[in-house]
C-alpha cells in the first residue's frame, strides 16, 4: 500500500472517528407545552442531567420573557440573549420547544422556527447509567420554576433536522425512536423504559394526558429509586435515618471557644443560621442549621439560663419531613403550646410544625403555609422563602422573607393553616433617601417583633451582612422610620434570631462565619439583649447571665498611658475572659487595647477606637461608631480561645477571630495603647471565664 494511500486512509479514518465523538455528544430535546404564568422564572421544562451538569430547556433565566440553553454554570448558555423573541403566546396555546445539540453549536428552535443558534461546546449527557431527567426547577440544586402544563416531552440521542423537528406530533409516536418520552397520557411514566423510576414534588401532577407545573414543583424521573431522591436535597441514605446527638468531646482542643455556643461535632459543612428560639416551660430552645447525613437539618440546643446548653437528638431533618431544614422561626400559639415556621429546604414552599411533647423532641407534620388571593385561589407560584410568624390583637400574623429583588409579603391566619395574602410587608413610603438603604435590598432570615412601642425587623442582606429596622406597624404593613447594620460592617455576622425571656427581654444571637479555624465554624454571637432608649435608639448589651462564668476579678484604677505608647498590664492574662475598659476624656485621638498578646504585647489582635475614620476597629473587622469628644467610653470585651467580641457603649458590637492552631503557644496578655497626647484610663476589670460545658 502507497504512503499516500496510507495517509488518505488514515484521514478519512480520523474524521470518522471525529464525526463518531461528535455524535456521543449530538442530542435533541423536544417539549410542547403551555405557560399560564410568564412571570414564574428560571424554570425547565426538559432538563438531563448528571451529577452537576446538565442541559436543558429552560424559561426567563437571564432575561425576562426569553427561552434559553440552560446549563451548568452557563457554559453553553447563549451569553448575550438580546436579540431573541419575548415568549408573546397567550396562556391557552401550545407551543412546542426544541434544542438541537449538533457537534459545536445549539440551536433553539420554537415551533419549528430558528429561535437562536450559537457555537458551544457540547458534552455527553446520554451514556452514563446516573443521568436523570428533570421538569419544572431548572436543575437539581438550583432553583426556578415553571407555571404551566406540559403536553409531551422527548430526548432525542442524535441531532434532528429541522424537518425532522416540524413533523413530530404530540402523543404520536415518531419514526426515529427516542431516546426518552413521556406522553403523560396515564401517569408521569417514561415511556421507552430508560427511566422506570419517578417521583412527583412540590404539588406536580399528571392531570388530562398533561404534567401540571407550578413554581417549585418538580418531576425527577431516573434509572433508580435513589436518584429520584435528590430531588426533594435528602441526602441518599440506604438506611432509615438514626437520630444523632451532637456532644463536647472528652479532650476538647485548647484553640475551642468554651463559653460561646457552637457546633462540636465534624459534619458536612454550613450554614449555621441560628433558627427557631424560644422559651417554654422553665427551658429557653434555639435551633441552628447544619449538614448532617441526614442532610440539611436543625441541631437542637436548650439552656436555663442561655449559658450552659445541652444538645438534644436531631430529629428535625430531610427524611421526617421531606425536605432540608432551613431558615424559621418559632412562636407560641394562642393555646400557649410551641410551634415553628420555617423554609422547606428544596421545597420551594414555607411550613408549619407544632411541638408534640415538652421538651420540643417530637413534631407534627409539617403543613404547608400557602394564602389565597381575594379570588380563594391558592397562590402556589410565589417563591417561598424564609418565614416569621407573630401575633397581634388574636391573629397570626405571617411574612415570607425573600433574598432577591422582590418584595417580602405579608398574609395572616385565624388558624394557622387557612393564610389570607394582605400584599407587600414594606409599606410604600418607605423613605430610601432617609433610611439610607433601597427598599428592594435582600430581606432573608427575618424576625419581626415589638420593641417598647416600636417595631423591629431583623433580617439578612446577602451583600449588606445583618441588619435591622424600626418603625411603626402601619394598616397591616411595616414603615422602617431607622435603619442600620447589626454586628459591624461585615458578612461575617450573619442570621440573626430572638426570643423573648419571661422578664421581657428580647434576646437575639447571630452566626459568626469564621474565616479561620474549619474545627469550629458553627459559632454562634454571645447571647445580646436588644433595647431601645427613650430616644428610640437601639442598644446592644451580653445578657447578666454570662457573669455567672466570671472568675478570678482583678481591677485596675488610673491607668496612664504617655503620647503614642502602651501600657501591659502583666497582672491580667487569659486566653478565655472578659474585660473592661473604661475611659472617661479621651480627647480626639484614637486609642485602643491588643488582646492575646504576647509578653511583649506584640501579636496580637487589635481593638481600636478610630476617632479620625468614626469605627470600632477589631482586627480585620469593623463598625460605625463615632465617640464623641466628651463622652465616656466603655468597652466589653469577652475573649474566648481565638474569638474575640466587642461592645461598644452598648451601641457596636463587633466580632473577629485570630487564627491559632490547636496546641500551638497561647499568647494571653493584653496591651493598653494610645495614638495621641497622654491618656488616662480610668477603670481596667479583668475576669477570666469557666467553661459553660464542663461543670
Amino acid at each position: 500500500m502507497s504512503f499516500a494511500l496510507k495517509k488518505i486512509i488514515a484521514c478519512v479514518s480520523f474524521f470518522m472517528t471525529l464525526g463518531y465523538l461528535f455524535a456521543e455528544y449530538d442530542k435533541t430535546l423536544v417539549s410542547w407545552v403551555i405557560l399560564d404564568d410568564k412571570k414564574v422564572k428560571a424554570g425547565s421544562v426538559l432538563t438531563i442531567q448528571e451529577g452537576i451538569e446538565f442541559d436543558g430547556i429552560v424559561f426567563a433565566e437571564k432575561m425576562d420573557g426569553k427561552w434559553m440553553a440552560g446549563s451548568h454554570n452557563w457554559a453553553r448558555t447563549e451569553k448575550n440573549q438580546s436579540q431573541n423573541p419575548i415568549e408573546s403566546t397567550d396562556d391557552d396555546s401550545l407551543i412546542q420547544l426544541a434544542i438541537v445539540y449538533q457537534e459545536k453549536q445549539i440551536s433553539i428552535f420554537r415551533d419549528g422556527n430558528l429561535y437562536s443558534s450559537y457555537p458551544a461546546k457540547n458534552i455527553d449527557l446520554l451514556t452514563s447509567d446516573n443521568n436523570f431527567v428533570v421538569f419544572g426547577i431548572r436543575h437539581i440544586g438550583g432553583g426556578g420554576g415553571i407555571s404551566g402544563m406540559i403536553e409531551d416531552a422527548r430526548i432525542y440521542d442524535r441531532a434532528l433536522t429541522v424537518s425532522e423537528i416540524k413533523e413530530l406530533v404530540p402523543n404520536k409516536a415518531s419514526e426515529i425512536k427516542p431516546y426518552a418520552w413521556w406522553d403523560f397520557e396515564e401517569d408521569a411514566s417514561e415511556q421507552t423504559g430508560r427511566f422506570p423510576h419517578y417521583k412527583l414534588k412540590i404539588g406536580a401532577r399528571v392531570e388530562k394526558g398533561r404534567l401540571m407545573l407550578h413554581r417549585g414543583a418538580t418531576l425527577i424521573a431516573a434509572r433508580t429509586e435513589k436518584l429520584t431522591r435528590r430531588g426533594s436535597q435528602v441526602p441518599l441514605l440506604d438506611e432509615p435515618y438514626v437520630p444523632e446527638t451532637p456532644e463536647m468531646p472528652d479532650d476538647v482542643p485548647d484553640n475551642w471557644p468554651i463559653y460561646h455556643l457552637f457546633h462540636p461535632a465534624k459534619d458536612l459543612g454550613a450554614p449555621y443560621d441560628p433558627n427557631s428560639a424560644i422559651y417554654y416551660k422553665g427551658r429557653y430552645h434555639l435551633h441552628y442549621i447544619y449538614r448532617n447525613r441526614a442532610g440539611i437539618s436543625y441541631a437542637h440546643v436548650s439552656s436555663q439560663d442561655m449559658v450552659r446548653w445541652e444538645w438534644h437528638p436531631t430529629v428535625l431533618v430531610p427524611q421526617e419531613n421531606g425536605h432540608g431544614m432551613f431558615s424559621g422561626t418559632a412562636f407560641l400559639t394562642r393555646e400557649g403550646t410551641p410551634a415553628h415556621a420555617y423554609c422547606g429546604w428544596g421545597s420551594n414552599r414555607n411550613w408549619i410544625q407544632h411541638a408534640l411533647d415538652d421538651n420540643l423532641n417530637k413534631w407534627s407534620k409539617p403543613e404547608v403555609m400557602l394564602p389565597r388571593d381575594k379570588s380563594g385561589k391558592l397562590m402556589v407560584n410565589e417563591p417561598y422563602f424564609d418565614p416569621d410568624v407573630w401575633i397581634m390583637d388574636g391573629i397570626y400574623y405571617g411574612l415570607n422573607g425573600r433574598s432577591s429583588h422582590q418584595p417580602p409579603l405579608i398574609m395572616k391566619s385565624e388558624n394557622l393553616r387557612d393564610w389570607v395574602h394582605i400584599g407587600e410587608l414594606l409599606h410604600p413610603e418607605f423613605d430610601e433617601d432617609k433610611l439610607g438603604v433601597s427598599m428592594d435590598e435582600d430581606i432573608s432570615c427575618p424576625n419581626f417583633f415589638k420593641l417598647g412601642d416600636k417595631w423591629i425587623l431583623t433580617c439578612i442582606s446577602h451583600k449588606l451582612g445583618c441588619r435591622y429596622f424600626i418603625g411603626e406597624f402601619k394598616n397591616e404593613q411595616f414603615l422602617p422610620e431607622y435603619h442600620a447594620v447589626l454586628g459591624g460592617n461585615s458578612r461575617r455576622y450573619f442570621a440573626p434570631e430572638s426570643l423573648l425571656t419571661p422578664d421581657g427581654r428580647r434576646v437575639n444571637w447571630s452566626w459568626f462565619i469564621q474565616g479561620n479555624n474549619n474545627d469550629n465554624r458553627g459559632t454562634q454571637s454571645l447571647p445580646t439583649e436588644m433595647s431601645l432608649t427613650t430616644k428610640g435608639e437601639m442598644r446592644l448589651r451580653p445578657i447578666k447571665e454570662l457573669e455567672k462564668l466570671r472568675f478570678g476579678e482583678k481591677q485596675r484604677k488610673k491607668i496612664f498611658i504617655k503620647e503614642n505608647s502602651t501600657v501591659i498590664p502583666d497582672d491580667m492574662q487569659g486566653d478565655h475572659c472578659e474585660i473592661k475598659l473604661e475611659v472617661g476624656q479621651s480627647g480626639s485621638q484614637s486609642f485602643g487595647i491588643n488582646v492575646l498578646c504576647d509578653e511583649k504585647g506584640e501579636n496580637g489582635l487589635r481593638i481600636k477606637i478610630n476617632r479620625e475614620k468614626n469605627l470600632l476597629e477589631v482586627g480585620n473587622q469593623n463598625g460605625d461608631f463615632t465617640l464623641n469628644s466628651n463622652e465616656q467610653l466603655s468597652l466589653r470585651i469577652f475573649v474566648d480561645a481565638c474569638l474575640v467580641e466587642v461592645f461598644a457603649n452598648e451601641k457596636q458590637v463587633v466580632m473577629a477571630d485570630k487564627k491559632r492552631p490547636a496546641g500551638s503557644k497561647i499568647n494571653p496578655y493584653i496591651s493598653l495603647f494610645n495614638e495621641g497626647a497622654d491618656l488616662q484610663v480610668d477603670r481596667l476589670s479583668f475576669w477570666n471565664m469557666k467553661s459553660a460545658y464542663q461543670e
